[in-house]
């Protein structure tokens, strides 16, 4: 059987450490549960206006996370939080290809960084710093390793996550100082963590359209593995 082709956006790092001009980056791991849970892989450097060409080459998309931040002008926000850091073309690009796969109903995956991008596609708005807005927040900047879990999420029943994981409680790892906010109609949150912080969205609109906050690529769990395997499974049928 043909594998569902399946791109996953890079990170871009400025010269220094790896190579001494501009270098993307990918963990690994990433690559690896596409392939394990019966994908090809491939990865998407940032260019913007080709994301129409990108989206005709795959059936599914992961939209990675990255130690950087959403542009608060993107979601209308009038101040910006002095922890925010952006990578502009690494987002327009994101932005562009995730917008071009909805548009032809083909598989998105939105992990950490990538959720939170999409909850702003779908018309949401963002917290911008977790510490700032959450009374007695979690510490969704784990200490641990990210092979572990660093907290659990409640799962809503009757969403597509539910349906995927069969579980109500599933436990996370955690990476990230901002989170989803508002909501928009089109958006339908399936987690929560238990200090109230979004953890999962999804737009039925679509046939697959799922954001998680936590890393499911590190299959800390067997809800992630199903993740992965659904995410796949419906790719194949593009």
């Amino acid at each position: 059987m043909k594998k569902p082709v399946i791109g996953i956006t890079l990170d871009s790092e400025d010269p220094g450490a790896y190579s001494n001009m501009p270098w993307y980056a990918l963990r690994q791991n990433y690559a690896d549960v596409i392939t394990q849970s019966g994908g090809l892989p491939i990865a998407l450097p940032h260019e913007p206006d080709l994301a129409e060409h990108y989206m005709s080459m795959i059936d599914g998309l992961v939209v990675t996370g990255g130690a950087f931040d959403v542009d608060p002008s993107m979601f209308g926000a009038e101040n910006r939080h002095e922890t925010v850091v952006t990578k502009d073309r690494r987002t327009a690009f994101e932005k562009n290809v995730t917008e071009a796969m909805l548009s032809a109903d083909k598989p998105v995956l939105g992990i950490c960084g990538g959720q939170q991008l999409l909850h702003v596609i779908l018309g949401g708005t963002l917290i911008q710093h977790i510490p700032d807005e959450v009374k007695n927040p979690l510490a969704h900047e784990q200490p641990n390793p990210r092979t572990e879990a660093g907290h659990t999420v409640e799962i809503k029943e009757g969403t597509l996550l539910h349906r995927i994981v069969g579980t109500t409680t599933l436990p996370v790892n955690s990476a990230h100082h901002q989170a989803a906010k508002d909501i928009s109609e089109n958006i339908t949150v399936n987690a929560w963590a238990e200090d109230g912080v979004i953890e999962g969205i999804e737009d039925d609109r679509y046939r697959f359209c799922l954001g998680v906050q936590w890393h499911p690529e590190y299959i800390i769990s067997k809800g992630d593995r199903m993740i992965l395997d659904a995410f796949i499974t419906e790719a194949a049928k593009s």
